[in-house]
């Protein structure tokens, strides 16, 4: 005999936010994994477990689904970078988000370059963030600010935009927690002798 029941009122009452969330955590997987342009809200839809109109209901579509993943994620990686932590554990943040759905899926913005524009504030500030750590004598003075968070940026994500390569480099596999570890304790070391040049 199937014991299985049909759920009841209350248990079929919509949860908002739970909703919500199922909804950006399917979508950040599916736009990590395949990129702005090849994600269709069906797709993120089915892997949320809900109606696809429910999308557009509480986000407006797709680009404004994509937004509320990249303003979550500008907020998040702010909070990495905050000038309260050395430079050194911001880099090493920045290397574990390599093993994460919004690591994919900012590399795919970066790679693609077909997603809705969503980080220039948020970079601007990044700059700004590195000007003052040179004036705080955390850096040296001589580096342009936006091309050292550039290169900072780039050789935070190379476990993931660099995966075979550093595979072949190394004979690990970057995909792994402890590649990672490793990989932010050398770029740890790298910042701290640019510091105590400055």
């Amino acid at each position: 005999m199937d014991q299985r029941r049909s759920p009841s009122a209350s248990e079929r009452k919509r949860d908002p936010e739970r909703t919500r969330a199922r909804i950006l955590e399917a979508a950040a997987a599916e736009f990590g994994a395949k990129g702005y342009a090849a994600t269709r809200t069906t797709d993120i839809a089915a892997r949320a477990g809900v109606n696809k109109q429910l999308i557009s209901y509480y986000f407006g579509g797709k680009e404004g689904l994509y937004k509320e993943i990249a303003t979550s994620w500008h907020n998040d990686a702010a909070e990495m970078a905050s000038q309260e932590q050395p430079l050194d554990q911001v880099l090493a943040n920045f290397v574990a988000t390599t093993l994460t759905d919004q690591g994919r899926l900012w590399a795919w913005s970066n790679l693609a370059g077909d997603s809705p524009p969503t980080d220039e504030a948020f970079l601007r500030a990044q700059v700004e963030q590195m000007r003052d750590r040179q004036k705080a004598g955390e850096l040296p003075a001589d580096l342009d600010p936006g091309f050292l968070l550039l290169v900072l940026m780039a050789a935070a994500s190379a476990p993931l935009t660099l995966r075979h390569t550093a595979s072949q480099i190394t004979g690990e596999d970057p995909a792994t927690p402890e590649f990672a570890s490793k990989y932010a304790e050398q770029l740890a070391l790298l910042v701290r002798h640019l510091s105590s040049r400055s």
